[in-house]
């Protein structure tokens, strides 16, 4: 994507400094999905500006909502009604939000109110926070109560000298004792109760704590970061190979903005695989970052949110849904692994949040830090043509070398056959393993497929285990001895027999998943102690934190896993990786198939060899030719890169064309498919402009609901958003129907 200029809301060219006046026409946008504000006049004696959150009456209910700005004044005044209230514990949202709103709305072509309402996610933390109770020091000596003083008692008091109330979990913590001690303290009057904000007992990062000598590489990179703080918005793409510590290198520029008394976010793809990079950050900076996503509970999401609006909160790092938090006064953002494909919202309000958070730097005037080792096409190409500076790590840190690629046909060297039934390993990486186990070293098997196989078929007649809610074949989960859908959910027992014939125990499993490996494994490898890891096995940050512990106190010699295992994990002693499938993702007509692949196989090899020992990387092929895999064996990613580059130039496709996808929906397949038709006869005709379908998609049925797709194409510099909001306009349908838009898509099923 790339961005225009965000220009502020038709709203916030006439705010008024002071308070709307009694009687004032007011816009308030509420949380809803509807078209925009709607008007409300100011009653006499109260104080409304823009930002409050009001109470205001919709029918016969009545909202929260934000005031805007000035109302359109669009409706008879005899209609409009006055706003009821204005919640008084409620921090007001920024005006940079406000423009944010606009902006993603417009792009999205979403319903403003349904943006608003991931800024105001929470709707408990628009009131005040029950206080928390903490404890002081009351300057009373021990002798004068006739208590005898303790080494643990001694700590606490001396915990108190300093600094401000502390609650007793945190205060016993601090000392190194149980808020037992604490509270015997307090009933013998040495220490005093007071009432406090819980946000206000946390621990801040601090940007004054020391750290790590950087290499000069790293200093100089960060030196580049930390210069962008002071010139407004910028994207500057920290690019190095993995393993160069670009991690290390933003913590810098952290530092720096945290100094300056703003605001950091970090965005990551996937908070569950953060147990790593929280750790270093809180060794880094003296305390832990504030951390926002879905698995975050009620009370912690309700404090966090209004410790963000009141600025109390120095860092969040968090999922893609963190961007739209209510910042009192952002200096920094920061979208780590930023070519990942979890940054892409599918559902609801449509958006990639990388580009966002490149438009959010904009309105706030923020500068922005895009950090891979392989990144994305669109990044790239806005570096190379000057858009976004870039800043560029070549080697590991501390001396680690790149691990060597190796490439196995197995078109030449298939599996040897086994007793067990079929082999899924090349018996180079078999010797490989056994090399490796012998060494004392550790190895990493990926293949990116959950489960025991991906297909279960019925010997006797042929049928196929498929979903009844989408169109997919069900995965088999032998471990829970079940089938289940990996886009809807639906799971059923594995069934003796067949319910197309009713054969007895005739059901198949084709194809391997990492279940199916990892049963390989054990039986090749008994004595090696292996670890199964997928987004089924790893539930959370503790899961994934216990991992890390086990692996780095080197109780596990063998990890089998998924795309989880790629993301930035760091494993020193891991010096064996081998891709099992290494052509899976290169088929299917995806747009970015190629890219996408070469990222993934870049990002998983890129976990061997970190520590003191070189590592090796095995990837089992039957198409050694392909670009992707010849570029992985030569280490040449700009070839690559080059090429693919050259290839959506020549077609049109981004990052050098427009994209936008129609996604048609509903329960009913006849009234999905006339509303389809309906589209595609009045497609917009404009030069240079194309629109590929109807046609039904690729997963036909999803969550029971049938679906097809249009795609618009588009030059570049065309406005595609006008074109289709008119699109849109002129055709109408049952209400059972949706139509989803997709600009810029990245999937396309």
């Amino acid at each position: 994507m790339e961005t225009a200029a965000p220009t502020p809301s038709r709203h916030a060219d006439a705010l008024p400094p002071e308070p709307f006046a009694p009687g004032a026409l007011i816009a308030v946008l509420l949380p809803l999905p509807l078209a925009g504000p709607y008007d409300y006049r100011v009653p006499p004696g109260l104080d409304l500006r823009p930002g409050d959150v009001v109470l205001v009456p919709l029918g016969r209910r009545q909202e929260r909502g934000v005031v805007w700005g000035l109302g359109a004044g669009t409706l008879d005044a005899a209609k409009v009604r006055a706003v009821l209230a204005r919640l008084p514990d409620a921090p007001s949202v920024p005006e940079a939000s406000r423009r944010f709103v606009d902006w993603v709305a417009a792009y999205t072509l979403s319903a403003p109110g349904a943006v608003l309402r991931m800024v105001l996610s929470v709707p408990d933390a628009l009131e005040a926070t029950k206080p928390g109770v903490a404890f002081r020091a009351t300057g009373v000596s021990p002798e004068a109560v006739g208590m005898r003083m303790t080494e643990a008692r001694r700590r606490v008091l001396d915990a108190c000298a300093g600094q401000p109330p502390l609650p007793a979990a945190e205060l016993a913590r601090v000392a190194a004792t149980s808020a037992g001690v604490v509270k015997g303290l307090a009933e013998a009057g040495l220490l005093e109760t007071v009432l406090i904000d819980p946000m206000d007992a946390e621990s801040q990062a601090d940007g004054d704590h020391p750290g790590p000598t950087l290499s000069a590489d790293q200093a100089e990179a960060a030196g580049r970061l930390v210069a962008a703080l002071d010139g407004g918005f910028s994207v500057t793409l920290l690019e190095g190979v993995t393993g160069s510590g670009k991690t290390e290198v933003y913590f810098e520029a952290v530092a720096a903005a945290l100094r300056a008394g703003r605001q950091i976010l970090v965005l990551v793809p996937e908070i569950t695989l953060t147990a790593q990079w929280l750790d270093r950050f809180a060794v880094r900076f003296g305390a832990a970052p504030l951390v926002w996503h879905s698995e975050v509970s009620p009370a912690r999401r309700r404090r966090t949110w209004r410790a963000v609006a009141q600025g109390k909160a120095a860092v969040v790092v968090g999922a893609r849904s963190a961007l739209f938090l209510p910042y009192h006064d952002l200096g920094l953002i920061i979208v780590d692994e930023e070519h990942e494909q979890a940054f892409k919202q599918e559902e609801g309000v449509v958006y990639h949040a990388r580009d966002m958070a490149v438009v959010r730097g904009q309105v706030g005037s923020v500068p922005v830090v895009l950090a891979s080792a392989t990144p994305s096409l669109e990044t790239a190409q806005n570096a190379q043509a000057g858009r976004y500076a870039r800043v560029h790590l070549p080697s590991r840190h501390a001396g680690a070398s790149l691990p060597d690629v190796r490439v196995i046909d197995m078109r030449r060297t298939p599996p040897d056959k086994v007793d067990w039934g079929r082999s899924w390993l090349a018996p180079a990486l078999v010797q490989a393993i056994t090399d490796t186990l012998a060494a004392g070293e550790q190895s990493l098997l990926f293949l990116n497929r959950r489960g025991y196989a991906p297909l279960t078929l019925c010997r006797a007649c042929g049928h196929r285990m498929q979903c009844p809610n989408c169109t997919a074949w069900l995965v088999e989960h032998r471990a829970w001895s079940r089938l289940q859908c990996h886009h809807c959910g639906h799971s059923t027992p594995l069934p003796r027999e067949c319910p197309a014939c009713g054969a007895e125990d005739q059901l198949a499993a084709c194809g391997p998943g990492v279940e199916r490996l990892a049963e390989e494994i054990a039986k090749r490898f008994p004595e090696a102690r292996s670890a199964l890891v997928a987004s089924d096995t790893l539930s959370g940050p503790g899961a994934t934190a216990e991992l890390v512990r086990k692996v780095t106190d080197k109780e596990l010699d063998l990890l089998i896993g998924t795309q989880i295992l790629a993301k930035g994990l760091h494993f020193p002693n891991l010096t064996l990786v081998g891709v099992i499938d290494a052509d899976l993702g290169l088929s299917g007509g995806d747009l970015r198939a190629a890219e996408r692949t070469f990222q993934l196989l870049s990002q998983v090899a890129g976990r061997a060899g970190r520590g003191e020992r070189p590592g090796t990387v095995y990837l089992q092929t039957y198409q050694p030719e392909h670009p992707v895999l010849q570029a992985m064996a030569s280490g040449d990613a700009d070839l690559f890169l080059e090429a693919e580059s050259e290839g959506r130039r020549l077609l049109g496709m981004p990052p050098f064309g427009r994209l936008a996808a129609l996604i048609v929906s509903g329960p009913d397949e006849a009234a999905v498919e006339s509303a389809a038709r309906a589209l595609g006869r009045t497609a917009p005709r404009h030069p240079g402009v194309e629109v590929l379908g109807p046609a039904p998609a690729p997963l036909a049925v999803l969550r029971g609901r049938h679906r097809w797709r249009l795609l618009l194409k588009a030059p570049r510099a065309a406005r595609v958003q006008p074109m289709i909001r008119g699109w849109l306009n002129a055709v109408h349908w049952p209400a059972s129907v949706r139509v989803q838009v997709d600009i810029d898509p990245y999937g396309f099923l």
